[in-house]
């Protein structure tokens, strides 16, 4: 799997959002959350072309950046390695916590009871 750091995931989102894009439709994007310098997000566009999270494609002057990576599949190995890591691979001590420090809506716990309805019936 490949390492994507907490700013290269950033700018990974707002390729995410629309692609291909250029370094400056990028740039916009991410100076919408927080501001951003041009040198900064170039090198991490660079640094994740390198690492094979991104690829570029040129148009006249510019670069245009897609993704290599596609988002569902990443979050999902992220969410597995990080259940992994910090529960020992079980879910329900993740849940729990949440459901201790009142972080759970209403929405979650019935989106999580279909998940699991669901799975109860794909699995019997």
């Amino acid at each position: 799997m490949i390492e994507i750091s907490k700013a290269e995931f950033e700018v990974l989102e707002a390729i995410w959002l629309a692609h291909p894009a250029s370094a400056n439709d990028i740039i916009d994007r991410l100076n919408q959350q927080k501001p951003w310098h041009e040198k900064t997000v170039k090198t991490l566009l660079n640094r994740m072309v390198k690492k094979g999270a991104i690829d570029f494609s040129k148009q006249q002057r510019s670069y245009l950046y897609s993704p290599l990576l596609e988002r569902e599949s990443y979050t999902l190995k992220e969410s597995q390695s990080l259940i992994e890591r910090l529960f020992s691979g079980r879910i329900a001590p993740l849940v729990a916590g949440f459901a201790k420090t009142e972080q759970l809506s209403q929405t979650d716990i019935d989106e999580l009871k279909q998940v699991i309805a669901q799975w109860e019936k794909e699995n019997d």
